[in-house]
């Protein structure tokens, strides 16, 4: 084995997010979460750890198959060593993940949300299903046996299917039935109550009908994850063949993919466990028997079926984003980003001032371009429309969109199709680097010259997760910035990586080394120095050494990271000044922030990216700093409120577990407090009016003078 570089300092980063996601079950653990918000924790749980496997132990295998021997630098552990330790902490997880939805089930039965298996039916339910059977499913259905004439089947990624060993004379065979794409996951019961049967539960529970001519001697649902991590660089490029083409033909090659993990829907007998696994190449290792469903993303519908009074009592009180107070409401947003510099902070604020900006430069005379990089898009967007519509109307549009946003990819296909149509100019970045970063710049030309108006956000153009990730978007008209984005767009356009920037610092040239020289700013102030930084992720070892190094200088480092941190704080000698805290709660935390100084010496930045290797390196990104007294005092707020949050934040330990804050004097929950904070803030009363604002005075009385 190769020696490997071992810190007391680093943790495993596989192992770490899965504490990350072990955050996620908390929250469909705790008793002050509504119920239905918490059944949704269990789906997001279960679609992160799908999620994990296809990518992370994916390529595990991967690299496993092509060195055996390569270790990782922050753990010392070898691939095979990782897929161990990944398996045998997936398993007590899905045991919990199990217990919660039992307990969940239970407790929503009393509000006439039942989940039933096909055994608790009522007899006139009996007949609607096997109606229902009849009529909707048996038609569509796909059965075949695997014998010495029919070879076993290929079972597309994350499609659920039933299987069973059946007997006749001739002796077993075994016999499968996959669940056709276009049946719903659930098939919701006749009534008043919500009353629902999985949709593969009624396919078992009819599996002797459809095998009639044979014996079940065993039966049970299940699911096969492959390995999903698909990168152009998988496969050598034509050079004449079109990008949009090949990524077609890969995403096509996604579901083809090696296994790397089997579950099953109930207890099977060993032999049976291991057909599966002889024929699939998995270990027992890789084989999970959960009691819960495995496919989860029909709880969000479950609420819209409630009357109104239910569905508040079940679910988080309604929130609509809030129009910010800047820019004014009923002014033209292009006009009022020329004179002051505007951040709107999601989902707390709209995202609408942004979509009408881009809307209002569509059609200014004024605009002679627009440019802009988009990573990922609503399956709805509005901003397409504009940007379309400025085309047609003799803009220059130009759109760099990433068509390797993973999972995202035939939707950017399909954008980049319906902009080129309407007149866009498209670029489709670069080879081996993906581009992430979040900029738009719109050029003006009048009698005065030409002005830049320049949006730098921390997250996506994505008009849905608006309204559920917390994100920054700048609107600054400052010249410097303006022509440092007319820069990055002009580099982009010639396939230039190594672009020279006076204020943006950007990835994969000058974002890291940019990062590196303010911490040495700050390290030179010993004890006087401070570091805030709020990230996704932290796993880079260049960016971990130099923030250990801080600390040790005795630079006093706040981390808000919601996942994965390969970084564990408060070790002796190592890393006695870092602070380590992760928010999981209503809105999913998305927005990267750093904060280098205090005072007058203050150096604020946000940022498209993440404190990860394939960020810093590997990715197109760009850090903006934020020079508008208002925009920096909103930042702080947010700062603020996040460092009383003692309900939903956790603090990591030096052994990298999460522990609760231990500070309860009032409970702070920053979701609900920034919330109260936009409803507060918006012109008159906003979209929520005065029963809004009652929703939240028994918080301001829990807060008292403390968040004042």
């Amino acid at each position: 084995m190769r020696e490997a570089n071992r810190f007391t300092f680093t943790q495993n980063r596989e192992l770490s997010w899965l504490r990350f996601n072990e955050r996620v079950l908390q929250e469909a653990e705790d008793e002050s979460v509504p119920l239905l918000e918490r059944l949704k924790f269990v789906s997001i749980f279960t679609s992160n750890l799908d999620e994990f496997f296809m990518i992370r132990v994916g390529s595990l295998h991967d690299l496993d198959a092509v060195d055996p021997q390569a270790v990782d630098r922050k753990s010392g552990m070898t691939c095979r060593q990782q897929l161990d330790a990944i398996y045998a902490a997936v398993r007590p997880l899905i045991a919990r993940k199990d217990q919660v939805c039992a307990s969940l089930h239970k407790q929503l039965e009393q509000y006439g949300i039942s989940e039933l298996s096909a055994d608790r039916l009522e007899k006139p339910e009996q007949k609607y299903v096997k109606e229902y059977f009849a009529q909707e499913i048996d038609p569509i259905l796909s059965p075949q046996i695997v014998d010495s004439h029919h070879p076993f089947p290929h079972f597309v990624n994350k499609v659920l299917h039933v299987g069973a060993l059946l007997r006749d004379k001739r002796g077993e065979v075994f016999g499968v039935i996959p669940l056709p794409a276009s049946l719903p996951q659930v098939l919701f019961l006749p009534g008043a109550d919500v009353r629902y049967v999985k949709m593969p539960d009624i396919l078992l529970s009819q599996i002797g009908k459809i095998f009639s001519n044979y014996e079940v001697v065993e039966k049970t649902v299940f699911c096969v994850t492959r390995n999903a991590d698909i990168t152009p660089n998988d496969e050598a490029f034509e050079v004449d063949e079109d990008f949009r083409a090949q990524m077609k033909k890969l995403l096509r090659s996604r579901t083809k993919l090696a296994p790397v993990r089997l579950e099953l829907g109930s207890q099977v007998s060993g032999r049976f466990q291991d057909y599966f696994c002889r024929h699939l190449g998995l270990t027992r290792d890789q084989v999970y028997t959960t009691a819960s469903p495995m496919q989860m993303g029909y709880v969000f519908s479950l609420a819209d079926r409630l009357p109104p009074a239910l569905h508040s009592a079940l679910t988080y009180p309604a929130f609509t984003p809030q129009p910010p107070a800047v820019p004014a409401p009923g002014e033209n947003v292009l006009q009022q980003a020329l004179r002051r510099d505007i951040l709107l902070s999601y989902p707390y604020e709209s995202m609408e001032p942004f979509l009408k900006l881009i809307k209002e430069a569509a059609s200014d005379p004024a605009v002679i371009s627009i440019k802009i990089t988009i990573y990922r898009l609503a399956s709805r967007a509005k901003l397409v429309d504009y940007l379309c519509a400025a085309a047609e109307n003799g803009k220059d549009v130009t759109v760099m969109i990433e068509l390797r946003a993973r999972f995202d990819e035939q939707n950017n296909i399909d954008w980049s199709q319906r902009l080129e149509e309407a007149g866009c100019r498209i670029l489709y970045g670069f080879e081996g680097y993906k581009v992430h970063s979040k900029v738009c710049l719109i050029t003006r030309k009048d009698r005065n010259g030409v002005s830049y108006i320049t949006q730098v956000g921390t997250g996506n153009y994505n008009e849905k997760t608006a309204r559920q990730y917390t994100d920054l978007s700048y609107i600054t008209a400052d010249p410097e910035i303006g022509a440092d984005a007319t820069e990055f767009f002009k580099n982009l356009a010639i396939g230039n990586l190594e672009g020279e920037y006076r204020r943006l610092m950007v990835a994969p040239h000058t974002l890291k080394s940019g990062l590196m020289a303010l911490i040495d700013r700050e390290i030179a102030k010993g004890s006087q120095g401070y570091i805030f930084l709020k990230l996704n992720s932290v796993t880079d070892l260049d960016l971990i050494l130099k923030l250990r190094e801080a600390s040790q200088a005795g630079v006093q480092v706040e981390m808000v990271v919601r996942g994965i941190c390969c970084l564990l704080p408060g070790v002796e000698g190592e890393t006695d000044h870092i602070q380590v805290t992760s928010i999981v709660g209503r809105y999913l935390e998305h927005a990267r922030i750093y904060l280098f100084g205090r005072g007058q010496e203050e150096v604020m930045y946000i940022s498209s990216a993440d404190f990860m290797t394939r960020n810093t390196e590997r990715r197109v990104e760009v850090a903006c700093p934020i020079r508008s007294k208002d925009a920096r005092e909103k930042i702080h707020r947010l700062i603020q409120v996040q460092r009383m949050d003692n309900t939903k934040a956790r603090r990591m330990g030096p052994d990298g577990l999460y522990h609760p804050v231990s500070d309860r004097t009032g409970l702070v929950n920053c979701h609900d407090v920034l919330m109260r904070d936009a409803m507060e803030a918006a012109p008159g009363e906003g979209q929520s009016g005065h029963r809004a604002h009652r929703r939240f005075s028994l918080l301001e009385r829990l807060l008292g003078r403390k968040h004042q």
